[in-house]
């Protein structure tokens, strides 16, 4: 290929690039950073070319110019994507979960009411959690000799199944919220019920102050985040259930947007939760500092939501 033939076939991708270089720091939609990467990396492709060919030419220089400048506005974009990873975290979550607080309790009173119908019911008749727990979930359970036996011999390999195993449970609660909120309120309420029905087995066997030790050091933070996926789904449902003066759609794309944003803010409590459970939990810890750490995860998620949301009155930017 003549030099004037590569100049005349790639040109309008220079100019391409040349816009993007101009606009990208104005508009960094998730569309305008992947049209930037896809002619970042054809007009490198061609400054290859032509660094072989045309070597000594200006067209060579300009290239080069137009990819470094190219690659300060990239690297900036990355930059900024943590920065606003960061920002939400820090900010906009804990802010929208005390916008979005009312959809969160009913989550947590949806799950109460599962965990204290089946906690009453076996309680009055032990043989009644056979109907609430699946049988080999049941022989697994051994109220009398919890807490003898210490120690983790895979607790990396227990803390990833753990925490696998909540966040899809969180996911299915959260996307329950398309049936009309149907499925995150059965998934709510069914798993208060397996958390019930456990606590008053333990109850009948007068080992509730082991079995607590054991729940609530992850459990805390772990119920928290499962409530706060239920009310995102709730949240779609209810959208979905009374749709008002707009159509079923409009109101689910919009707080469709909200209801995803809340689920994301989940994945790392449930990290944290999942690190304590398996790392903490099956510990040689005495019972009281499980309790403690239990407090404490209470206290740091209440100050994280409540600092967050100050600090974004404080400076909405």
């Amino acid at each position: 290929m003549k030099l004037s033939q590569f100049i005349q076939q790639y040109r309008n991708d220079w100019n391409d690039l040349e816009k993007l270089i101009i606009e990208m720091p104005k508009k960094k939609t998730y569309t305008s950073v992947k049209e930037f990467q896809t002619t970042y990396q054809k007009v490198s492709r061609q400054l290859s070319y032509s660094q072989t060919f045309f070597p000594d030419e200006e067209v060579t220089f300009y290239l080069n110019q137009l990819l470094s400048k190219a690659h300060n506005i990239l690297y900036q974009s990355q930059q900024s994507s943590w920065k606003q990873l960061g920002s939400f975290l820090g900010k906009k979550f804990p802010s929208l979960l005390i916008e979005q607080w009312k959809a969160v309790v009913i989550a947590m009173l949806l799950f109460v009411f599962g965990g204290l119908a089946s906690f009453l019911a076996v309680i009055e008749n032990p043989n009644y959690i056979y109907s609430i727990l699946p049988e080999d979930m049941v022989q697994s359970v051994e109220p009398a000799t919890l807490g003898e036996s210490t120690g983790n011999q895979d607790a990396p390999g227990m803390s990833a199944m753990i925490m696998t195993n909540n966040i899809q449970v969180a996911i299915l609660a959260f996307a329950g919220g398309i049936t009309f909120g149907l499925l995150t309120v059965y998934i709510l309420i069914y798993n208060g019920l397996i958390i019930g029905a456990l606590a008053a087995v333990f109850w009948n066997y007068g080992n509730s102050y082991v079995f607590w030790a054991f729940i609530l050091p992850h459990g805390v933070i772990e119920l928290i985040a499962i409530f706060i996926a239920g009310g995102a789904g709730l949240l779609m449902g209810y959208k979905l259930f009374v749709p008002g003066p707009h159509s079923r759609v409009s109101h689910l794309k919009t707080q469709a947007k909200r209801s995803v944003l809340l689920m994301i803010g989940t994945v790392p409590i449930f990290i944290i939760a999942g690190i304590i459970e398996g790392f903490i939990t099956p510990g040689s810890f005495s019972l009281e500092m499980k309790y403690a750490v239990a407090g404490l995860t209470l206290v740091g998620i209440t100050a994280y939501v409540m600092l967050g949301n100050y600090f974004l009155k404080k400076n909405p930017a």
